[in-house]
């Protein structure tokens, strides 16, 4: 041993999952037998322990409490580990990293969700090494410092940044694209580390970590198509309790330059509403005012997303609504990147 350590939590999905041969049906497996599945853990020159959700979960159930809950147990355990992997079903992981990437601010060691398209238990699972890699990315160093201090996804020999990424199949296991900024690492013989988009950790080495526990889940997605009319807005503006709407919308951020567009975007900002702009696109980024047809957003105070991913755009704000009381904070803080999920 060479007194690293690195702590797996196991939230659900897929790659905990072993076939039950009286009933053919996927269960979860008890997770403090991990090195049944893979003895090759035993191999790690560093303790690895295990912890797990009290009833793990479907990524579909995945929520602001269950960030809290993973949040709550980084917090407790941070200064008894050198890193941490999540195992975490693939369809909302990346809204948990963009989640916990607001939510753990000031943080200087690696958490690296990770998961699998097919059960650990199965002969040609993707599990084993995507839990093997990320392990040994979370507990990776460079002249004492942790090499990746963020929270990242890995999956199928890619390393990419979480508030970056989306999931773009259900049948590859290249599950995951983060189409608006550079891969973190690459996984082959060895792991060639992008050391040019990696966050520095060396000015933050020292500083505690920063738990943000409070956030706002009544934001709203809307994604415009050609054909949606004035009625359907405003019945979506007018949910109860809703604070902030995030609006895919065509291309470079364009939209309707009917008045009667226009109108249902004022009826929901007058209600108090904030309103963001992130395009439908997998990559690019929005440019308000570069077309006819987005010049409107900027004319009402719409906000523009420039490259945020729709998942970082919702965790943003749920973060941001639950820390700030203020609109005009919150307007200011969504516009400037907080930990790398936004170029400017």
């Amino acid at each position: 041993m060479n007194g690293k350590s690195v702590l797996i939590i196991y939230t659900g999905g897929t790659i905990g999952m072993m076939k039950d041969p009286e009933t053919d049906l996927l269960k979860p497996f008890d997770f403090e037998q991990i090195t049944n599945q893979v003895p090759e853990l035993n191999r790690f020159a560093y303790k690895i322990d295990s912890t797990s959700f009290s009833k793990p979960i479907d990524s579909s159930n995945m929520g602001p409490s269950k960030w809290i809950e993973l949040a709550n147990i980084i917090n407790k355990n941070y200064n008894d580990y050198n890193g941490f992997v999540i195992l975490h079903g693939s369809d909302t992981m990346a809204f948990t990293a963009s989640a916990l990437s607001f939510m753990l601010q000031d943080l200087s060691k690696p958490i690296v969700l990770t998961g699998s398209q097919l059960p650990i238990g199965t002969i040609r699972t993707d599990g084993k090494e995507n839990l093997i890699t990320a392990i040994e990315i979370a507990g990776a160093s460079n002249n004492g410092y942790p090499i990746v201090s963020e929270v990242s996804i890995y999956f199928e020999y890619q390393l990419y940044r979480g508030n970056r990424t989306t999931k773009t199949s259900t049948e590859h296991f290249h599950a995951f694209e983060s189409y608006n900024y550079p891969k973190l690492a690459q996984a082959g013989v060895e792991i060639k580390y992008n050391y040019k988009y990696l966050r520095s950790v060396k000015s933050i080495f020292e500083k505690p970590l920063q738990v943000n526990t409070t956030l706002n889940p009544n934001v709203g997605v809307l994604k415009l198509f050609p054909g949606i009319n004035r009625l359907q807005i405003i019945h979506f503006f007018n949910t109860p309790e809703l604070v902030a709407v995030v609006i895919e919308t065509f291309g470079s951020g364009n939209a309707p330059s009917d008045k009667w567009f226009k109108d249902a975007l004022q009826s929901g900002i007058d209600a108090g509403l904030i309103i963001a702009n992130v395009s439908q696109c997998q990559t690019g980024s929005v440019h308000q005012g570069k077309y006819e047809t987005s010049c409107i957003f900027d004319e009402l105070g719409v906000l523009s997303g420039n490259d945020l991913t729709t998942e970082a755009a919702v965790t943003k704000l749920m973060f941001l609504f639950g820390k700030y009381e203020e609109v005009n904070t919150i307007k200011q803080k969504f516009s400037e990147p907080i930990c790398g999920e936004l170029t400017l």
